[in-house]
Parts: C-alpha cells; sequence; structure tokens
C-alpha cells in the first residue's frame, strides 16, 4: 500500500486527466473543461411531461409538448444529461469508436440525477454480435453498469437481444428508420418474469429519432413492465442528425 499512491502520483504526471470533450488537461478524471463545460446544456426541467424535451419557459408541470399531443409515446419519458452538442458528441463518439471505455462512467455520473426514483432494472439497448465482435463492448451496457453502481439498481444485461443487424440510422428519415429496425430485437428466454410489473430504465448513449427505444419499449411493455423510462448521455434537441 506504501507504493500505490507514489506510483499513481506517477502516472498522473505521464498521463494526466484530460477533458472528454476537447482533449486539453483536467485537474481531474471525468470533469470538463470550463470551455466545454459552459457549452453544454444540462437537459433539467421544465420540460415536457410526457417525453421530458426541455422548454424554454415554464408552461405547467402538466404541459405537454406538440408531438406528444398530437402522437403519445409508448414510453415513459426520455431523460437525457445533456444536449446534443460538440462536446456531448466527441465524448459519445470517443466511447463508441474511440475505446475510451472510461468515459462510460462520466456519462453515468452526469446521468444518474435523473434517475427515477421507482427505478427497479436498468435494461441497456443490445448490440448486435458483428458489432460487439468489432467494437468489443457495447457501449450501452457500459453505461448501465456504472449506472448500477453508483444508484444500486441492477443491471440486465441479457433481457434484450438484437437479432437483427441494422445499417446506421443516420440520414434516414423517420420510416425509414422504423423500417429499418423493425423485427431487429427480441426478448432473451425468461424476460417476461423478469420484467412483468417492472419499473424499468432503457439506458442508450445518444436518443435521435427514437426508433430504436421505440422498438425496445414496445417489447418490453408487452411483456408486462409497468414503465419504461428512456434514459441516455445525449438527446437530439433540433432537427440535427447524430452520428
Amino acid at each position: 500500500m506504501g507504493l500505490r499512491q507514489p506510483l499513481l502520483d506517477l502516472i498522473g504526471l505521464a498521463l494526466p486527466p484530460r477533458c472528454p470533450g476537447c482533449g486539453d488537461v483536467v485537474d481531474a478524471d471525468h470533469r470538463f473543461c470550463a470551455a466545454c463545460w459552459s457549452g453544454m446544456r444540462l437537459i433539467a426541467p421544465p420540460w415536457c411531461a410526457t417525453c421530458n424535451l426541455p422548454f424554454e419557459h415554464d408552461r405547467g408541470p402538466d404541459a405537454q409538448c406538440g408531438t406528444c399531443l398530437a402522437d403519445p409515446p409508448l414510453h415513459d419519458g426520455v431523460r437525457a444529461a445533456v444536449a446534443y452538442g460538440p462536446a456531448a458528441r466527441t465524448l459519445a463518439l470517443r466511447l463508441k469508436y474511440g475505446g475510451r471505455t472510461g468515459f462510460a462512467v462520466t456519462a453515468a455520473r452526469l446521468m444518474a440525477r435523473l434517475m427515477p426514483e421507482d427505478a427497479e432494472l436498468l435494461v441497456p439497448v443490445p448490440l448486435h454480435r458483428w458489432r460487439i465482435w468489432g467494437r468489443g463492448f457495447n457501449q450501452a451496457l457500459l453505461i448501465a453498469r456504472a449506472l448500477g453502481t453508483a444508484s444500486g439498481v441492477s443491471v440486465a444485461p441479457d433481457l434484450l437481444r438484437r437479432v437483427k443487424a441494422t445499417p446506421v440510422l443516420r440520414g434516414l428519415g423517420p420510416r425509414g428508420r422504423a423500417k429499418a429496425v423493425a423485427g431487429a430485437f427480441a426478448l432473451a428466454p425468461g424476460a417476461r418474469e423478469a420484467v412483468r410489473g417492472k419499473a424499468l430504465i432503457l439506458v442508450d448513449d445518444v436518443h435521435t429519432s427514437g426508433a430504436t427505444t421505440t422498438a425496445c419499449v414496445r417489447l418490453l411493455k408487452r411483456a408486462g413492465a409497468r414503465s419504461v423510462t428512456i434514459l441516455c448521455w445525449a438527446r437530439v434537441i433540433d432537427d440535427t442528425d447524430a452520428d
């Protein structure tokens, strides 16, 4: 134990912690530099009572956005730590494609404040086995595990399965996205017993159109889940496509 701290100090000098958004040196792991932090929009009320889309002004606790009024969603809310932007995008891409798996903890630390109080089970959005073979991990599962460690809520890593490989959804319209994910997911054996009557948290990294999560929510609700809230790192607020 006596050698541990000096060794950590030497590692810290050689490999100082860096901002997940831009790579600048910062004073501790999982922290953003001042510029990236000030440039991120943390999502919090006031927001749509149904989908948690943030409002510019408080419209009251029961106010809904136009989309939810016109077409109520299957889910029970989309809670995102931050709005999709340059720093949020960089973290997501470096986690997903750069192998920076520690950024899952960075994301989870900011997501944990939005965990519903009645959460009973964390369910990560699954990847197809081909993606896992190529990438080596499922970023949603890494985030879910970090959330589980922070909150004490159990993680169900294999409850949902991605049984069909899907193309990259970026650039597809709403109908194209829905068509691409149709039949892509399935419940694992015994999943109905695991989810029946429970408040589930569906964990993902970035929420764009909702096509993928809607397909997952539909399966979980049909299996008897009491509620399914989507919890993610970043949410696209405007019409800009996420990577």
